[in-house]
């Protein structure tokens, strides 16, 4: 079932958007002065045709088709290897070269008095 939100599809979207739609204009209509408050029966009339063809007409069939079964490759496995191995040479390069730096940190004379 792809393309489908909440389990019902696209053809239940696009019918709420046109009487979301049709009310609307209707509404506008209504309050609209002289022969144009008519054309309200002609807008429901028009979104009544309009759905009736979108029911009678149904573009896909009754069954849904079956699924593939979609196999996940990685295909950049040698390469998140090479990654990791580099990642890991340098972590590691950087750690010793911190512990060198406070294991050989310089200790300093205090200088002596002299009186």
């Amino acid at each position: 079932m792809t393309g489908t939100v909440l389990g019902v599809g696209a053809g239940v979207f696009t019918l709420a958007l046109l009487w979301v739609l049709v009310l609307l204009l209707c509404v506008l209509l209504s309050r609209a002065p002289g022969a144009a408050r008519f054309s309200v029966l002609f807008v429901f009339l028009g979104a009544l045709i309009v759905t009736a063809v979108l029911l009678l007409l149904p573009r896909a069939g009754e069954t849904p088709a079956p699924e593939v079964e979609v196999k996940i490759v990685d295909a950049f496995f040698i390469g998140r290897y090479v990654l990791l191995a580099f990642l890991t040479a340098v972590f590691l390069g950087g750690l010793f070269l911190v512990l060198t730096n406070h294991i050989l940190e310089p200790i300093y004379a205090k200088p002596l008095r002299s009186y």
